[in-house]
């Protein structure tokens, strides 16, 4: 199926952007309105925040609903946010004390997205790529996306690098799910970026919020999960109710390898009431968009 095409800027002064999500202002901003399905929600000047597709990079700033604001730790978080802003042609960037930009230089930059539709928080899912004239098509037209096409984004590369996991949704072609997993075993295989320190696999002792935010490295669906039931928990830092919790989410995905729908408490281990890991690897997971 096909993807719609738009040009336009990315543009980051007075956001937060971070290592899988960045401001992008079209053109045309009327173009939102050929995506079908959910609305895409924009600023004044037609600016709306991208979620980039297949990828999810360690969080600069989670806010559970229980509790104050948590970042995973700030090497991998920062370093990934850092290395989008470059690879979109961002040369300076100066953040306040909030992680908001003050300064960039240049102030916008172009750049083409390609997309089929927005999520819950009225973000657009895209594939984001630079400059214009590596644009695969016309703006406002639906382009058969390529791995060849996917090469050239963002997502590929935040992944190649090893700058993100991968993380999809259902929504997301076959094909390029195909792409970006091979992307993500050659990064973790070479020893990549966050893949020497990852610790989703082989397990994390969570002792509280301060192992989340110092030296857990996880994928950070598990991040967010575990830092909303550590303060559900009134600090109590036992992992002994988490499966119950995340069944009471239920959080469900398609397991590749096995070709099962289940929910996400059923593909980790909880072990000494403060040890999880998970029993797949993330590219063999694939969510569903609730």
């Amino acid at each position: 199926m096909p993807m719609l095409l738009i040009k336009g800027s990315y543009r980051i002064v007075g956001a937060s952007p971070d290592g899988d999500s960045v401001r992008f202002v079209p053109d045309d901003p009327g173009e939102w309105d050929l995506l079908r399905g959910r609305k895409v929600r924009r600023n004044l000047a037609g600016g709306a925040q991208l979620r980039l597709d297949g990828i999810d990079a360690l969080e600069t700033h989670y806010r559970p609903p229980h509790g104050p604001e948590l970042h995973q730790p700030a090497p991998y978080a920062g370093g990934a946010a850092e290395a989008l802003l470059g690879w979109l042609g961002f040369e300076e960037v100066e953040r306040g004390a909030n992680g908001i930009v003050r300064h960039s230089a240049p102030e916008s930059v172009p750049g083409y997205i390609l997309t089929r539709s927005a999520d819950v928080h009225g973000r657009c899912v895209a594939l984001a790529g630079r400059g214009t004239d590596a644009a695969p098509g016309a703006s406002g037209s639906l382009v058969t996306v390529t791995a060849e096409h996917l090469r050239q984004t963002a997502n590929h590369h935040q992944l190649a690098e090893g700058l993100a996991y991968p993380t999809f949704y259902r929504n997301l072609f076959v094909g390029l799910r195909r792409e970006l997993s091979g992307a993500a075993r050659r990064a973790r295989q070479d020893g990549l970026g966050l893949w020497p320190s990852d610790q989703t696999r082989s397990g994390a002792k969570v002792e509280g919020p301060a192992t989340l935010t110092e030296s857990a490295v996880l994928l950070p669906k598990l991040f967010r999960r575990l830092a909303d039931y550590l303060q559900l928990n009134d600090g109590d830092p036992s992992l002994e109710g988490f499966r119950a919790y995340l069944e009471q989410r239920e959080d469900r995905l398609f397991v590749l390898s096995t070709g099962q729908w289940t929910g996400f408490d059923t593909i980790m281990d909880v072990t000494n009431g403060d040890t999880v890991r998970l029993n797949h690897p993330p590219e063999d997971l694939v969510f569903d968009e609730k």
